[in-house]
């Protein structure tokens, strides 16, 4: 259990209870060796002063040496202190701001935020938006209202405890045993959710093929506040607000070079919980790097030929007739198609070689369903049956004039019922990767399985992969970024 310690510069001004907590003084928690000592602890640094190279910016320098997790960190202090992270959240908030502000008849608003909170109530949405974005314990904001009467943030400060009113300390002293006891607050509206991380899902209404349907997203935000967590649904525009959250869920169609990898660069550069992985995008994305990757790890594979403009004319000759070209982004059979014919097969090189220096050519391998095994974190997640479209040999025909006949539908399997020799190869095909969500499809040659590919951001829809695991699938998965964040923490909630 990691126990808190809260770092002051006067203990006898803070008479806090709590469970596992400790009130030390800055010199004490600076100059004694049994605190360098000690493990497992969560900082909470509450000094007079966060300037540089103050006690209260040296808590916070040395608990990260020490390995223990302070809030906040050097990087919140100096964040406050940034024009531009300012000019950030400014714009981000905007609309909040305008609605919460636009009642007062002064043309200059100070909001004090304590522990992501205020004395009124209704600025409690906006005080707790600033605490998620520096994670400061003490803040004040000075709003001014320009000559176009829009409200606009002129300054945000760090304050210290002696910069706290006296008639506001009462309150500061209620919700700081309410805040080291763990206890969380949304917008303070009645029956608003409330959890201790705040986690993002990032979905897009027109997605064409989304990885999600908006069932299955709502069972996500159910188990995730189920289990400690704040969930908003987003889209791309709420780029600004990601270092808000704790955990982001990427549930829109990933690419390299669409916003979905610069959400996952950008979380994993901040130490955010997360799938998919900016690494998974970039790589397994890509079936060029997919087909060399299965082939050093020992894969079972359909015969495989990468393709270039030196080799184009061998591909005939080592796969034979029909044969199957793929882009190397292409995604839900979008990218891929079939050569029946010397001719076809020029034709269809030529127009992709021009997209791609690249293309893999495989051999046509016909089966009536693709198994596609869901695994998260190495371990088999879910499983289901894809069939062919009809009178296809794909899951999808794009080109289908019905649109009853796009998707050949799915059978749901239970894990328990698949034969082990497909999980075992689920298993060993994402195992280079490392961590991660992933689905891979292989198909069942008389008994043998062999790897089609995989996608690192697989479908999970409500009634389809879910169906032979139920809702395990979005509880392991909600499970999954608890861990991280836990991993991350120490096992301390983010507060």
């Amino acid at each position: 259990m990691m126990h808190k310690v809260i770092v002051v510069d006067n203990p006898e001004t803070w008479k806090i209870k709590g469970a596992n907590l400790a009130i030390v003084s800055s010199h004490e928690y600076l100059t004694n060796p049994d605190w360098a000592k000690a493990r497992k602890l969560r900082v909470f640094n509450l000094c007079r002063s966060y300037s540089y190279q103050s006690k209260g910016y040296y808590v916070s320098l040395l608990a990260e040496a020490r390995g223990h997790k302070p809030i906040p960190t050097v990087r919140n202090i100096l964040d406050v202190q940034k024009p531009f992270v300012i000019k950030m959240i400014s714009e981000d908030m905007d609309s909040l701001i305008q609605r919460r502000l636009k009642d007062l008849r002064s043309d200059e608003f100070i909001l004090s935020v304590y522990f992501g909170r205020n004395l009124a109530e209704k600025y409690d949405d906006l005080s707790n938006l600033f605490y998620r974005m520096f994670r400061v314990p003490f803040l004040r904001v000075r709003f001014v209202r320009s000559t176009s009467r829009l409200w606009h943030i002129k300054s945000v400060r760090t304050i210290s405890a002696k910069d706290i009113p006296e008639t506001h300390f009462d309150f500061v002293l209620r919700r700081a045993e309410d805040y080291f006891s763990q206890k969380r607050y949304g917008s303070g509206k009645p029956g608003a959710h409330v959890g201790r991380y705040a986690m993002a899902i990032l979905y897009r209404d027109d997605d064409p093929a989304p990885p999600s349907d908006w069932k299955a997203i709502q069972k996500f935000v159910r188990y995730g506040e189920k289990a400690g967590f704040n969930v908003d649904v987003i889209s791309v525009k709420d780029y600004n607000r990601l270092l808000m959250y704790d955990a982001l869920f990427i549930r829109q169609n990933t690419h390299v070079n669409n916003e979905t990898y610069q959400f996952a660069h950008h979380a994993q550069r901040e130490g955010i919980a997360l799938l998919d992985y900016p690494e998974s995008i970039l790589k397994i994305n890509n079936k060029v790097y997919l087909a060399e990757m299965l082939q050093s790890a020992g894969v079972a594979t359909p015969k495989t030929m990468i393709v270039h403009r030196r080799n184009r004319h061998l591909v005939e000759s080592t796969l034979n007739f029909p044969c199957v070209l793929k882009l190397p982004d292409s995604t839900f059979s979008f990218g891929v198609k079939k050569a029946e014919t010397g001719a076809e097969l020029e034709k269809l090189i030529e127009a992709m070689l021009k997209k791609s220096e690249l293309l893999i050519a495989q051999e046509f391998i016909f089966t009536e369903f693709d198994w596609r095994i869901g695994i998260l974190d190495g371990d088999p997640l879910f499983a289901c049956k894809y069939l062919m479209a009809r009178n296809h040999w794909q899951i999808y025909n794009w080109e289908a004039k019905k649109g009853s006949e796009v998707s050949g539908g799915f059978e749901g399997v239970r894990l328990a019922d698949v034969p082990p020799a497909i999980l075992k190869i689920a298993k060993k095909a994402v195992k280079p990767i490392g961590l991660g969500l992933y689905g891979v499809d292989i198909k069942a040659v008389k008994g043998r399985p062999i790897v089609i590919e995989i996608n690192e951001n697989p479908n999970i829809d409500e009634g389809v992969e879910d169906f032979g695991e139920g809702d395990v699938v979005y509880r392991r998965i909600i499970d999954a970024f608890m861990r991280r964040i836990v991993e991350r923490t120490g096992g301390e909630a983010a507060i």
